[in-house]
């Protein structure tokens, strides 16, 4: 079976505010404000260069971030459950 592929909402519908180490989310869509911390926002604008799975995802962050050694695939898989659960991204 196929990875799950996810997908997150066009740039326009969310606005983003960094903030002491943590961002403050507002979905237009739902109008719903989140506050999440790294790598959820990072995760967020990785999706917008289109559909991606975790082992993609985690690829387009390590090239354009210096995350640390224990950002691996179960990390991204477990933030991108919790930005699923919010209504931030959904499977493509």
């Amino acid at each position: 079976m196929a990875a799950p592929r996810y997908i997150a909402d066009p740039e326009g519908a969310l606005a983003c505010v960094a903030l002491d180490g943590l961002s403050i989310l507002f979905h237009a869509p739902s109008g719903t404000t989140h506050i999440v911390a790294p790598p959820a926002p990072e995760i967020l604008a990785a999706l917008r260069e289109g559909p991606a799975d975790v082992a993609e995802l985690l690829a387009r962050l390590q090239a354009r971030y210096d995350f640390e050694d224990e950002i691996g695939n179960d990390v991204v898989a477990a933030r991108l459950d919790e930005l699923e659960q919010a209504g931030l991204v959904r499977r493509a």
